[in-house]
């Protein structure tokens, strides 16, 4: 697992990349939560989802948004991690030009990013976001969302409560074109303590089946 630093906006960002096992490999960016919260590249849940992605094949990235470990800059509320999250694709895209397929995970705050970050990037062909705070951030630029996607949490939930997230899924759940799957992990708070493997495995069950339909020719 190399050790990378590519350029940002505000100076270098600091990542951990897989490259993947074939030149045309699908390639999959995975984003962590708050940094003003301990979120790191090093997250339990984005340490998993990054192998969970790199075991499939996938070139995979994680990094340090800006102010977090070596990443250059000072945190910036949404703004500059959004900027940073775009860089970190188009270094991913650079280095894999063959790739068919890109992805978005992220968890928490990492999930607010990640989907404006798919609003941005029209050949992003699935998502999968965890415990998106849909109550403590603004999720109204998802009009339309333009890819199917996996969003999964907690029943015990009190930073991201169900309720909260319920009014994000059924809001995605009424545009056409695209599929939005809602998984409820029981007994799974925030941080889905306990609980991260059971994560880990449902989000590997919809990535594989989304696969599958990619390849039969389904649709985004």
């Amino acid at each position: 697992m190399p050790e990378v630093i590519f350029n940002g906006p505000e100076g270098r960002l600091e990542g951990r990349y897989q490259p993947g096992k074939e030149p045309n490999a699908p390639i999959a960016i995975v984003l962590h939560p708050h940094p003003q919260f301990g979120g790191t590249m090093n997250n339990q849940i984005v340490y998993n989802l990054f192998y969970m992605f790199a075991e499939r094949g996938f070139a995979v990235l994680r990094f340090n948004s800006r102010g977090v470990g070596r990443s250059q800059g000072m945190f910036d509320h949404g703004i500059g991690e959004l900027s940073d999250a775009a860089a970190a694709l188009d270094w991913l895209q650079v280095i894999n030009r063959e790739s068919r397929g890109c992805w978005i995970a992220g968890f928490s705050f990492g999930a607010w990013i990640g989907m404006q970050l798919l609003m941005r990037r029209p050949e992003v062909e699935g998502f999968i976001s965890v415990a998106p705070p849909e109550n403590l951030y603004d999720f109204s630029f998802l009009a339309p969302c333009p890819s199917s996607g996996l969003i999964i949490h907690g029943d015990k939930d009190r930073v991201a409560p169900p309720s909260s997230v319920q009014k994000l899924v059924d809001k995605l759940k009424t545009q056409k074109g695209i599929t939005i799957e809602q998984q409820i992990v029981e007994g799974a708070n925030h941080f889905f303590e306990g609980k991260v493997d059971e994560l880990t495995a449902s989000c590997a069950e919809y990535l594989d089946r989304r696969r599958q339909e990619i390849a039969d020719g389904g649709g985004r």
